[in-house]
């Protein structure tokens, strides 16, 4: 009896195993980093340590999902509480996303609205043929939008308790985060300035590049929501996983439109 009072938790809060996954995932990046600075400077040895850290964050992202999807499905450690939590990080976590982009658009409308001399005073700058945004880009605003309205189809089937529904739309959403990102990849080859063509340049490819990233990072959420849907680990009251990637990729979607709108529209006229 003393032992199963022992072992008998009295709270609704989830007390963490310790794991080596933080650890790994920060020397991951760090790596990542490391072999990216040795890559743009053209020295031995950097791509293979930007892959290795790539190889070493996809390792701890699957072992670190696996440890969560256990504790929240087969163990039942996601309480109400628990669950309050989380999704308060996770409105915490698309906060600070919102400021890092801010921080890009910052920088393309301070360049945008007073071009300094060294840009000829105009802008776009000299020299810069700028993508249309009625070609490439419209067609990734059509395909980033439908895959929000075929996510937020999901959401609803789960929801209804329609599950073959849920699973259609879902591989949807999917197909169509796989072709956005085709058809970013497409503009890329096809744009005639590159990171280094001024202040244009260096502003376009670093706000879109990272929007594509937080598309695939997106795609990943969802390939695994749709891996746990197959396997019916969410139902009617309890899949905030699943909730947590359809808000990330509705913020995803945000992005994109300011995107289009800001850099695409109105700073390549």
């Amino acid at each position: 009896m003393a032992n199963l009072q022992k072992n008998y938790q009295q709270h609704p809060f989830h007390l963490v195993d310790p794991r080596p996954w933080p650890l790994a995932a920060a020397i991951s990046a760090i790596t990542i980093l490391c072999g990216a600075v040795i890559w743009f400077h053209g020295y031995n040895g950097g791509g293979f340590t930007l892959i290795f850290g790539m190889f070493g964050v996809c390792c701890i992202m699957y072992t670190w999902w696996r440890d969560i999807i256990r504790e929240a499905t087969f163990e039942g450690q996601h309480t109400s509480i628990v669950q309050l939590s989380i999704r308060i990080g996770i409105i915490l976590f698309i906060t600070s996303e919102i400021i890092f982009f801010f921080a890009f658009f910052w920088a393309f409308f301070h360049s945008r609205i007073n071009p300094t001399i060294e840009l000829g005073s105009v802008w776009p700058p000299k020299g810069i043929e700028t993508i249309d945004a009625w070609g490439f880009p419209f067609l990734n605003t059509i395909l980033l939008l439908s895959s929000g309205a075929t996510c937020t189809w999901s959401h609803h089937a789960i929801l209804s308790g329609e599950r073959q529904a849920a699973i259609f739309s879902l591989i949807l959403t999917i197909i169509l985060a796989a072709i956005f990102t085709g058809v970013q990849l497409l503009e890329y080859c096809s744009a005639s300035f590159n990171i280094s063509d001024s202040v244009f340049g260096s502003t376009f490819y670093i706000a879109t590049g990272f929007h594509g990233f937080h598309v695939f990072i997106g795609t990943c959420f969802l390939t695994v929501c749709l891996f746990r849907l197959l396997r019916y680990h969410f139902t009617q009251q309890h899949h905030f996983g699943f909730e947590a990637a359809a808000w990330y990729w509705h913020f995803v979607d945000v992005v994109w439109l300011f995107l289009f709108v800001a850099v695409y529209w109105w700073g390549g006229a």
